[in-house]
């Protein structure tokens, strides 16, 4: 895939990002997350304390992959940089993209309850920054 259609595959793909992370005994961890991208960088809402925020403060360089599972199939997959965002006026706007994307409204239960852990500071944001992708369009073979 080109650049422009990684771009538009990852802002309109509604599919999870499986993230690869390390944890304290250095064995890798499978994380599926909602997230949202934007500005070539893709960015995840999670606990505060969850495994791979603790996973990301200890060793910040994670793997990627977002990809259907139909034919024909068509994917994006990688390696990045995560930083963990803590401030509540950053972190609000970015998980509200998140969840009008996944739920499609800040109006319902889900959506509520994740909104009101990012407002409490209970929650954080993950912003990755890809390093490079591998990619893969069956849809574009003859």
């Amino acid at each position: 895939m080109t650049k422009a259609e990684i771009d538009d595959f990852l802002q309109r793909s509604k599919l999870n990002l499986r993230l690869g992370t390390v944890d304290e005994k250095d064995e890798p961890m499978i994380h599926p997350v909602w997230y949202y991208y934007v500005n070539d960088k893709i960015y995840i809402e999670t606990s505060k304390h969850s495994k791979k925020a603790n996973n990301i403060r200890r060793k910040n360089i994670v793997y990627f992959s977002v990809d259907n599972e139909t034919m024909p199939y068509k994917g994006a997959k990688g390696k990045g940089i995560a930083k963990i965002i803590e401030d509540v006026k950053t972190t609000t706007p970015i998980a509200e993209k998140i969840m009008v994307k996944y739920t499609g409204s800040l109006d319902n239960t889900v959506a509520k309850q994740l909104m009101d852990a990012v407002k409490s500071g209970a929650s954080i944001i993950i912003e990755l920054t890809p390093e490079y992708y591998s990619t893969w369009d069956f849809s574009k073979r003859g």
